[in-house]
């Protein structure tokens, strides 16, 4: 799958050659891919009218253009647009709204659009900086485009389109907001951070009825742009739209990206942060998702002691996408953190079972290698407590008590979902004690041959448990053939054998079909759930950085990847409130500094 993804990237120079301003790059790599489907979701309370930016426009501060645009066809009655309408084929009828957020949470009271400490609020109105030189679309998914937003493909070929998804223009009745937001960066409090170079140019209601925030990432700077010019440049931009893409694919929860543009303007960048800059172009990617909070949006509230706004915050976030925690509960706080801590120990196996590293940079900025694959674990245990901490004020001394043993649970939560994981990718049924050795062990020979983590999985699910015995991998499973040169792997097959022979009522026909289907999405989810997050994983970093950073210690050192399990403390649940009786909520994930919520 990724290997198309690559070969695209490979010839897009090609295409940047002559071409007018709306010429369309054709992007196949959604089409390369098993389709899987994403279970519905909600998100903002917001009609699909836009009645409320003609108001605001005039008295804010901004360079794009107001794109005027009708409202869509929806049922006023029902809230959402008709499910049955046909997809758009103009702008002219599709519209977008902030309405719902700047009714409720406050916006900063200075219009003007310059670097500064913002205080008392949760938004900017910041508008988009359009581009100086020609726009070119590079990309584009379909799926997002006619499955989300309700706009046939041909509306991409347009002018306004390109314009839209630029930053170039705004929709009429749309607000751009930029996100304040507070966090850590390498484990230090950085104070203010906030969208720098994001815009939240609105919210968007289908006909499924499901709502979607539309963000533009690169499109210029805001009153969180620091030292930063507010914009983002190719290489990276196609990090993002692949990744985001091929997580969906592979059932992982994450946002969508529906376009990406490329510019002619000239933005400085120092790859390899040496010191040494270089000219690279311009570009943005317009990426969707539920929502874009963040774990910094509560920590900065609760570091200024804006403590009023902080409860009106987390109550408005517990009501629009919590629906299983009631926002009137004494305990809902409570609640709330539980869910959030369940549901980390969930997406981060998920990352793992895959070979994800979310935040890891080929570069010298992180020197002690915070954010290697192998962290990811324990960085979603530091952005937990990070978050208890902001909730902290809150909370009664019962209530913190009960939210630390929670946050107690989640190494056993976390070793639980990477075993099931892992387990199904290498066909093993029931419980033994020895599963966790074996997985560990395998990481850690793939890790020591730089073995690839997607075909040592597949081939396993292809090569017979005959050709294991012997010893004697054929050449077209080359991955498993480069870990056969280890010299521990003939105790590690004895031992996945021997493994496999306690599987009760199993043939290896049986368990070749069975792996065979998981492939590299390792198991299927049970109860629908989905959260955004953004992705922007640097791709084509050397191998052995990538495994070096593995949770493989050698057979027997360390049974429990990722983390200590000394440290992790079972929670009872008769010493839970009954609010926490019931199976977890599907709803949140987070990773390094972000909250961003969906609800099944």
């Amino acid at each position: 799958m990724l290997q198309g993804a690559r070969q695209t990237v490979l010839n897009f120079p090609s295409a940047f050659l002559g071409g007018n301003r709306t010429q369309r790059i054709e992007f196949p790599f959604c089409c390369l891919i098993w389709r899987l489907q994403l279970p519905p979701l909600l998100l903002l309370g917001v009609t699909c009218h836009a009645v409320v930016g003609s108001l605001w426009r005039p008295s804010f501060q901004g360079n794009a253009n107001l794109l005027h645009l009708s409202r869509n066809r929806s049922n006023p009655e029902q809230g959402y647009c008709e499910r049955g309408a046909r997809l758009v084929s103009s702008l002219d009828f599709w519209t977008l709204s902030s309405e719902n957020l700047i009714a409720v949470l406050p916006t900063d009271p200075v219009k003007e659009n310059y670097v500064r400490k913002v205080k008392n609020c949760v938004f900017s109105v910041a508008f988009p900086t359009p581009f100086q030189s020609r726009v070119r679309l590079v990309a584009v998914s379909k799926e997002v485009l006619e499955d989300i937003l309700d706009l046939d493909l041909s509306v991409s070929e347009t002018d306004d389109f390109i314009q839209l998804v630029s930053g170039g223009k705004i929709v009429f009745g749309s607000i751009p907001l930029a996100h304040r937001y507070g966090g850590h960066q390498f484990g230090i409090w950085a104070d203010q951070l906030g969208d720098g170079r994001a815009h939240l140019i609105g919210i968007y209601m289908n006909r499924q009825g499901e709502k979607w925030e539309l963000q533009l990432k690169g499109s210029g700077k805001t009153p969180y742009s620091r030292n930063g010019d507010g914009r983002a440049i190719l290489r990276s931009s196609v990090r993002e739209f692949l990744c985001s893409e091929a997580l969906h694919y592979l059932r992982i929860p994450t946002s969508r990206a529906a376009s990406l543009v490329v510019s002619d303007d000239v933005v400085w960048r120092d790859q390899f942060y040496n010191g040494n800059l270089a000219k690279e172009r311009g570009a943005v990617v317009l990426r969707v998702a539920k929502s874009w909070f963040r774990i910094g949006s509560l920590e900065i509230l609760t570091h200024y002691g804006e403590l009023d706004l902080l409860r009106m915050l987390l109550d408005f976030i517990i009501q629009e996408y919590f629906p299983l925690v009631d926002v009137k509960e004494p305990n809902r706080y409570v609640d709330f953190f539980s869910i959030v801590v369940f549901e980390t120990a969930q997406l981060i196996a998920l990352w793992m079972s895959v070979g994800f590293a979310h935040d890891f940079v080929p570069n010298t900025s992180d020197d002690e290698r915070r954010y290697k694959i192998g962290n990811q674990a324990n960085i979603g245990m530091f952005n937990l407590n990070k978050l208890l901490q902001a909730i902290n004020p809150l909370l009664n001394p019962r209530q913190k008590q009960l939210a630390t043993q929670i946050l107690k649970e989640y190494p056993v939560l976390y070793y639980t979902r990477f075993r099931e994981l892992f387990k199904a990718k290498l066909g093993l049924l029931g419980k033994n004690e020895g599963d966790d050795d074996l997985i560990a062990f395998l990481l850690h020979l793939m890790e020591k041959t730089e073995a690839d983590f997607t075909m040592t999985f597949r081939q396993l699910s292809e090569i017979t448990q005959s050709q294991l015995q012997e010893l004697v991998i054929p050449q077209e499973f080359w991955a498993l053939k480069m870990i056969s040169k280890h010299r521990l792997f003939p105790a590690w097959v004895s031992q996945y054998l021997s493994r496999l022979k306690s599987n009760i009522s199993d043939s290896d026909s049986e368990r070749r079909k069975r792996m065979t289907a998981v492939k590299s999405c390792p198991a299927l989810l049970g109860p629908p759930w989905t959260v955004a997050f953004q992705t922007p994983l640097s791709m084509g970093f050397p191998r052995q950085e990538y495994w070096s950073g593995l949770p493989c210690p050698s057979p027997g050192d360390l049974p429990h990847p990722g983390m200590d399990p000394t440290q992790a403390s079972c929670l009872a649940v008769d010493s839970l409130p009954l609010s926490h009786r019931r199976s977890p909520a599907r709803v949140v994930g987070i990773h390094r500094y972000k909250i961003f919520l969906g609800l099944s």
